[in-house]
């Protein structure tokens, strides 16, 4: 019997959102189609290299409201999470304490030309617990 999908988490950069966002139209999709609730996550820096943001979380979960109201998810629950960290631990982590069923992401910089899997991406697939569908961009 099929693994039922109750949660996908789409991690996005946000520094990046404008350019490429495939993987979360794809999230979108798969949700709708499934059922699922999407958590839409960005990973802040522990220290910003912007001395203008003084509270990294508020302004990347500004960041990310401002994204879902340019994309909305019709007919999709959406909740949005902003954790600090590295990037790719910190998807792990959040997969792990959110017992996310499916993560979506995007499988590299989309300024990067890299025949691999991007860093991030690989740390994901190897270290999740749960099924990762990478997207190329």
């Amino acid at each position: 019997m099929p693994r039922k999908t109750k949660l996908i988490l789409c991690p996005l950069n946000l520094r990046h959102a404008k350019i490429e966002y495939n993987a979360y139209s794809e999230a979108v999709d798969m949700a709708r189609r499934r059922g699922a609730k999407l958590i839409i996550a960005t990973v802040a820096p522990e220290i910003e290299r912007n001395l203008n943001i003084y509270n990294s979380d508020i302004y990347w979960g500004e960041q990310l409201q401002e994204f879902l109201k340019a994309h909305p998810a019709d007919d999709v629950e959406v909740e949005t999470v902003v954790r600090k960290g590295a990037v790719h631990r910190q998807i792990v982590k959040l997969a792990d304490d959110r017992n996310v069923d499916l993560i979506v992401m995007e499988a590299a910089n989309p300024k990067v030309q890299d025949y691999l899997l991007g860093t991030t991406a690989s740390h994901v697939v190897t270290h999740a617990e749960c099924s990762v569908y990478v997207v190329r961009s």
